[in-house]
């Protein structure tokens, strides 16, 4: 898509297997090749990028942004519809969550693998819906698999969720110059506002923790839940600001968050999922 989008480009394949940890591995395998000269752009799931950037590195451009929002694939046209004690797929603790703080009746079970895995083990009967990001459906051409799509004031999304995260050297200004052509003003703000929310929490991918900005005009209005993994507490909170100063508007959010017991909460859950 990216080297449509730039008119061309040779493409570089990396490989995360045998790389430790969690879904970070699929950002270093990219990175590693940017930082050895062995690619010149990195293109990444923006959800996927750690809160702190990799020196010697810096996210250029963002395009337009895909739809944001969470899918319920399964039967129902809204969480309020769905079963009593309805079997769902995910191994997000964020997702978790929300859901169990809307329906605390959902049995919630772990659900990993890819897309099609993901879609597979749903239709072989294993749950009896599965809750998958909105964007990676449509952009694999499965939006009809879709349910429903969660409103994002219903289930906050993870920052970054459907943007795309140009990565260029610092200081390689011809490349990065290349790729601001492709830059979305308004996902740029909205992921530089979700990631400065997310990284003064600090927060990892595996924390349930869902931001999420929108521009209208000259306005950027952000929110964020930060919970428990079984819905039991939780804090949102929602702000705006000027959208010329996005990153000021995420951090500010994260201090009222942090001031409301957001860090306790977050101490908690990591201690629940040691």
């Amino acid at each position: 898509m990216v080297a449509e989008m730039l008119g061309g480009a040779k493409l570089v394949e990396v490989s995360s297997d045998g790389e430790p940890g969690d879904k970070s591995r699929f950002v270093r395998a990219v990175e590693q090749a940017l930082l050895e000269g062995r690619a010149d752009v990195g293109v990444h799931s923006a959800k996927d990028l750690p809160g702190e950037e990799v020196e010697g590195l810096e996210i250029a451009a963002v395009p337009a942004r895909e739809d944001p929002a969470d899918a319920w694939i399964g039967a129902g046209g809204s969480l309020e519809d769905a079963a009593e004690g309805a079997r769902v797929g995910t191994v997000s603790l964020r997702r978790k969550a929300q859901l169990l703080a809307a329906r605390p009746d959902l049995r919630i079970l772990d659900l990993n693998g890819n897309v099609d895995t993901r879609l597979r083990k749903l239709a072989e009967g294993d749950y009896d819906a599965i809750i998958l990001a909105a964007a990676g459906l449509r952009r694999l051409g499965r939006e009809s698999e879709i349910g429903f799509r969660v409103p994002t004031v219903r289930m906050v999304p993870a920052a970054g969720q459907g943007a795309l995260a140009i990565q260029v050297r610092s200081g390689d200004e011809e490349t990065a110059a290349t790729v601001r052509a492709i830059n979305d003003e308004a996902a740029f703000a909205q992921l530089h506002a979700e990631r400065a929310c997310f990284t003064r929490l600090d927060a990892s991918c595996s924390t349930p923790i869902g931001v999420h900005a929108e521009l209208s005009g000259s306005t950027l209005r952000i929110g964020a839940f930060v919970g428990l993994p079984d819905g039991g507490e939780w804090i949102r909170d929602e702000l705006e600001a000027d959208a010329a100063e996005p990153e000021a508007a995420g951090k500010e959010l994260a201090k009222r968050l942090l001031g409301a017991g957001a860090g306790e909460l977050l101490a908690r859950a990591a201690a629940e999922a040691a």
